[in-house]
């Protein structure tokens, strides 16, 4: 889990500079504060996942920060939907997000095969 923080909270950056890229309107308004709520939140619950009390704090805070990715998505998505910003412009977070997911629901099934 070495650069898993770190690539999340670059992930979070990526977000809070896409979202300074949004019109500024009342979408934005409604989309905005969520979408870097669950962003920045994704990155901060895998910082905390370094020291866990346990296996099962380890697990909570993992699957925590994939709850708030899938979130971020959806938040991207609707973005996208309003045509607030081009599919295109989005196709890489679209792209980090997955592979972080992906990520992190392996190490949730690990961590659970082990305890």
């Amino acid at each position: 889990m070495t650069d898993l923080p770190d690539r999340t909270k670059q992930f979070a950056s990526r977000v809070i500079n896409m979202y300074l890229a949004l019109p500024k309107n009342d979408l934005t308004k409604v989309f905005g504060p969520q979408i870097l709520r669950s962003a920045t939140s994704v990155a901060a619950q895998t910082r905390e996942g370094k020291r866990p009390k346990s296996t099962k704090d380890f697990i909570s805070k993992i699957e925590g920060a994939i709850q708030e990715l899938e979130e971020t998505e959806l938040w991207m998505e609707l973005i996208v939907d309003h045509k607030l910003l081009k599919p295109s412009k989005l196709k890489a977070l679209f792209q980090e997000a997955s592979e972080l997911n992906a990520i992190m629901t392996t190490m949730v099934i690990r961590a659970k095969r082990k305890s």
